[in-house]
């Protein structure tokens, strides 16, 4: 999980749309803003937000992507290691 310094690298592997609703929870909390205020800066309703961080598991991409941007996240994807099945 991340560090209380938002300057600090931050890797974290999300597997479930539940712990990518918890690290924007935390990182909005750290950022000191409400939920009604990440969705004004995200340009969504204050319901995507509290959808997003209980990890409803059918929002839209495309805003998912743009609020971890407004929280200063990147979306990187890699090959799992060990076999061809990432075991």
């Amino acid at each position: 999980m991340p560090t209380n310094d938002i300057s600090a690298p931050l890797t974290t592997t999300i597997r479930q749309s539940e712990d990518l609703g918890k690290l924007v929870r935390q990182l909005r909390s750290e950022q000191g803003l409400l939920q009604y205020d990440l969705a004004g800066l995200a340009g969504t309703g204050n319901r995507f937000i509290v959808d997003l961080e209980r990890g409803k598991p059918t929002l839209q991409l495309q805003k998912v992507l743009d609020v971890l941007d407004l929280l200063g996240l990147e979306v990187i994807v890699r090959r799992k290691g060990g076999d061809r099945h990432g075991k």
